[in-house]
């Protein structure tokens, strides 16, 4: 969770300076993606194999019950729903405030664009306007001032690509579940919506209430010692942990079961 929702701002800072009117930090910064999609390949085959794994699992068992699941040493779906709210969510401040006058400062230097920026026509925006939603309803920022929120939605919708995947698991294995991207006001500290209690659709509810069921929306203390139960070393070639399939494929094409690495 963390190489495909954290490493994907990385993926989106640098993509905003690669557009940098700045040449040698433009370069630098598009060969730097490169490394950046080996994190977040790892993050969404990742999550893809524990998903896979889980629905083995209830295959074998016929039964979609969490705690079943657990017991047979497999990540329960909402247990990975969890985890994903949590991730998701706190990598969404990363991007900054949605008005910020240091991205604005960034944008009129030349310093950042946005991702893609050739995808644009107006390539100032000096007079541009967004319209932003706050808890008091909708602002009209200057658009320079909001990039910070341009750039936050471009991560958005990247990040729902991965989340199809796996749902196109869970579907093709005949599962009733699917997994969700909690709405980007849900858990924010920076930013409009800081410390604004929402549930994971959005919808403003009361401090009381959302203590009340954020152990059912983010990892909680059980959760977290789930998961480090299941930390088992595994390192017999072709072996996995009982939480999490195989590859489809070995790295470079070798077979699974290949010695990667000789242990004395």
């Amino acid at each position: 969770m963390f190489t495909y929702f954290t490493d994907r701002d990385g993926k989106f800072q640098l993509k905003s300076l690669a557009e940098s009117g700045l040449d040698p930090l433009a370069r630098t910064c598009r060969f730097m993606l490169t490394e950046e999609a080996h994190h977040m390949f790892v993050g969404e085959t990742g999550v893809g194999r524990v998903v896979k794994r889980t629905l083995e699992v209830m295959k074998e068992l016929g039964t979609d019950d969490p705690e079943a699941v657990r017991r047979h040493g497999a990540v329960d779906l909402p247990t990975i729903q969890r985890y994903m709210n949590f991730w998701f969510t706190s990598s969404l401040d990363l991007f900054g405030s949605e008005v910020s006058s240091n991205a604005a400062s960034s944008f009129a230097n030349g310093i950042k664009g946005r991702p893609d920026e050739a995808q644009y026509q107006d390539h100032i925006c000096k007079e541009a306007i967004f319209e932003l939603e706050t808890p008091q309803g909708k602002e009209s920022v200057s658009l320079r001032n909001a990039m910070n929120e341009v750039l936050r939605n471009a991560y958005i919708k990247d990040c729902e690509i991965g989340v199809k995947r796996w749902n196109m698991q869970i579907t093709r294995a005949g599962v009733g579940f699917q997994l969700t991207l909690p709405s980007p006001r849900f858990r924010r500290a920076i930013g409009v919506w800081a410390n604004t209690p929402t549930d994971p659709q959005g919808k403003t509810i009361s401090r009381e209430e959302f203590e009340r069921n954020a152990p059912g929306w983010i990892p909680n203390e059980g959760d977290r010692a789930f998961v480090m139960s299941l930390m088992k070393r595994v390192v017999e070639p072709g072996k996995m942990a009982g939480w999490i399939a195989p590859p489809d494929r070995g790295i470079n094409n070798l077979p699974v079961d290949y010695e990667y690495v000789k242990l004395n």
